[in-house]
């Protein structure tokens, strides 16, 4: 019994430690939770619509697109700038795709597959004619070439496996299921952009007020009140001023996306002067073995030329063009002497070696002639060639052989620009571009014999064997190290903003400001690879100074101090404050003006003031008025004008750009030749509501909660 009552007396602790255990079991699960969805979120590209899309999903989308431009461009890679642009494309399609497809459910529209047949037999989408499925005689999409594709692509697969069907074919079918995707996606924009503008009504009244506001010219006489007149010193603003007009525009300065204000240091690293000496003997060592008569090749490789010598002439388009306006100035077998240039930044000698004529295009056939050994095949080429000489047809000769035959062109862009090519292929288009039309070769080449006929040559132009040593100026490893540790100081000794600007110009940097840097953007200050000053930039805090940063072609060091952040929503005054001033400083010239204007009834009184007075002609209602006198486009005056009768004076000063305005008109009438067509009419206002209606995607952005958080991916 004491036992059991010592127990008892241990109630409470007993109970404190078990609902401390069930605490931090729950503490736990709810830990690992929160670690879950933050671990998901750094992982989200984006979202629309509550749609979150992650950065595999959007990669994946990417290399789709990029291996349809591969293929239809017939690319091995793209640019970063084209990438870039790539990733751009794909993100605004993704956000018009989902905003798109819910607009569209809300509706009930769709676009079923027996429309989309229906597309395919018609084959008049533009998109269609962008495959390969064209028929060539009439140059429009063949769904019947289409369809057999597909049919010759699912027993392909059924055949090898899905795994193993031919890698071009694989492509192909992805590159036509890219097509269909868009193609059905691009017809549901229609349709819901269709039926938008069939909300937006014409009627013979607002075509004829149309007709007129185009069509119905008026001429002035016009006084003009220039508030270039008034001087701002004339005129007085308050806070009150300023903090009234902000509250009556605000709406103008709402933005909907944070931006980011920064100051930066960015410096260049380049050649030191021991740099361009070192590289300069290098040239000079260059020319004097290129007038030395040493073999070009080898001259070239020694200087490690950024061009290799591959010993074919080459027409001048396929040359740089500083070295091709280079050698309009020297004489065949001449050296130049080392010369820079600036748009590459590059120092350059040039053997000038020979300038012969040679066709651009040349129509060939060959037969492949292989054998046990190189004698074997000699014999067999031999052979070849002897019937050849004889009479004997070449297509029958190569299909004896295995082959086709069939003629061929060689164009110089498919070779010109090689950066190298081995022995045997220079010797085969030494071949095809010095042979004469029919002439016939048996050529010897490593792996057996090739026969080559020439069958036509076609724009003979002039080619140029050159050899070239082109190299960087680049900066050396110590010269790199020396501006690093530069840099590293600098950056050390600021711990402010004010500290990275007062710093600077002991150093000899100088500071450079960005205002409103968006996250969708790629870079910092134009410099390729700063992502990772990008991410630093969206998560710091005003008056931080970020880290020093190697980027661009790591020729740049980079610091960033960020100054201010703009969330979205509205302006500070203290942002917006010159424009809010000068619209207040417009306000109270236009009232000077027209206070001095007051109980003016005629042109004459106008001038008495110290009006401007000009004549004005054919204002219309469609386009404002450009009044010289002022110096600006005055739609508010083309309005008042279209209000005002015929031979009336204009009944209150009206508010301008650029002055205040008085007028009278002088006459209205039709503008010559037009004719009011109401039928026409009405069709040209349906039109303009259907482009008013493409426009609704931006209003629809504006409501989709759209986070864009691809800068710390991409």
């Amino acid at each position: 019994m004491a036992a059991i009552g010592k127990i008892r007396s241990w109630g409470p602790v007993l109970a404190t430690v078990i609902g401390l255990a069930l605490f931090a079991f729950i503490a736990e699960e709810m830990f690992r939770s929160c670690e879950a969805t933050g671990n998901e979120r750094r992982q989200q590209v984006g979202e629309v619509l509550g749609k979150k899309i992650s950065v595999q999903e959007f990669q994946s989308m990417v290399d789709e697109y990029q291996d349809v431009i591969k293929m239809t461009q017939n690319r091995d890679n793209l640019s970063e700038e084209e990438l870039n642009q790539v990733k751009d494309q794909v993100w605004q399609q993704f956000v018009n795709n989902t905003i798109i497809n819910a607009e569209a459910e809300k509706l009930g529209l769709t676009v079923t597959d027996e429309e989309m047949q229906n597309m395919l037999r018609a084959g008049t989408n533009p998109m269609l004619a962008q495959t390969p499925f064209v028929n060539q005689q009439t140059g429009r999409f063949d769904v019947t070439q289409l369809t057999k594709f597909l049919d010759d692509y699912k027993k392909a697969q059924q055949t090898a496996g899905a795994g193993e069907v031919a890698e071009q074919y694989q492509r192909l079918y992805n590159y036509w299921k890219f097509i269909e995707k868009n193609l059905r996606q691009q017809t549901l924009a229609q349709k819901y952009q269709t039926l938008l503008g069939q909300c937006l009504f014409s009627n013979p009244v607002s075509a004829k007020m149309a007709f007129d506001g185009q069509n119905q010219e008026s001429d002035i006489l016009l006084a003009a009140m220039p508030y270039s007149a008034i001087k701002d010193a004339d005129v007085t603003v308050s806070d009150a001023d300023l903090k009234a007009k902000y509250n009556e525009q605000k709406e103008m300065f709402k933005q909907y996306v944070e931006s980011r204000d920064i100051k930066y240091v960015d410096f260049q690293v380049v050649a030191s002067a021991a740099d361009r000496a070192a590289l300069m003997k290098t040239m000079q060592e260059a020319q004097q073995n290129f007038q030395a008569g040493q073999v070009v090749a080898e001259v070239v490789r020694k200087a490690q030329s950024q061009l290799s010598y591959v010993g074919i002439p080459v027409s001048r388009n396929s040359l740089p063009s500083d070295i091709a306006a280079k050698i309009d100035s020297m004489a065949v077998g001449s050296v130049s002497a080392p010369f820079e240039t600036r748009f590459d930044n590059t120092l350059n000698v040039v053997k000038y070696i020979a300038k012969v004529q040679q066709p651009d295009s040349v129509e060939y056939r060959q037969i492949q002639v292989g054998g046990e050994n190189a004698d074997d095949a000699k014999k067999r080429a031999d052979s070849i060639y002897t019937a050849l000489q004889g009479g004997a047809e070449f297509e029958a000769l190569a299909k004896k052989y295995g082959q086709t035959g069939t003629k061929q062109w060689l164009t110089s862009a498919m070779y010109e620009r090689a950066q190298g090519i081995d022995a045997d292929t220079k010797n085969y288009l030494v071949a095809l571009t010095t042979m004469a039309a029919g002439e016939t070769k048996n050529l010897a080449m490593t792996q057996g014999n090739i026969i080559l006929q020439v069958t036509a040559r076609r724009a003979m132009v002039d080619k140029f064997d050159v050899a070239i040593v082109k190299h960087s100026i680049d900066f050396s490893k110590d010269t790199y190290s020396q501006a690093y540790n530069k840099f590293s100081q600098y950056v050390s000794e600021n711990k402010t903003v004010e500290q990275l600007e007062a710093n600077a110009k002991k150093f000899g940097f100088n500071v450079q400001e960005r205002k409103d840097l968006y996250s969708s953007e790629h870079n910092v200050a134009g410099l390729r690879s700063t992502r990772e000053a990008m991410k630093w930039i969206f998560d710091a805090k005003a008056g931080e100074l970020s880290p020093l940063y190697e980027c661009g072609n790591n020729d740049h060091l980079l610091v960033v101090a960020l100054t201010k952040v703009h969330p979205e929503g509205y302006r500070d005054l203290a942002d917006v404050e010159e424009t809010v001033k000068q619209e207040v400083i417009r306000d109270k010239k236009f009232a000077k003006a027209s206070e001095k204007l007051a109980g003016v009834k005629s042109i004459a009184d106008a001038k008495a003031k110290g009006a401007v007075i000009d004549s004005v002609r054919q204002i219309t209602n469609s386009a404002p008025v450009f009044v010289q006198s002022a110096g600006a486009s005055e739609p508010a005056l083309s309005g008042a004008v279209a209000a005002t009768k015929q031979g009336q004076f204009s009944a209150e000063v009206v508010k301008g750009n650029g002055a205040a305005y008085l007028f009278q008109v002088l006459q209205k009438k039709e503008r010559q030749g037009a004719k009011f067509d109401a039928k026409q009419q009405q069709t040209q206002l349906r039109q303009m509501a259907m482009q008013a209606a493409s426009r609704f995607m931006n209003e629809l952005y504006l409501k989709s909660e759209v986070k864009d958080n691809r800068y710390l991916f991409f």
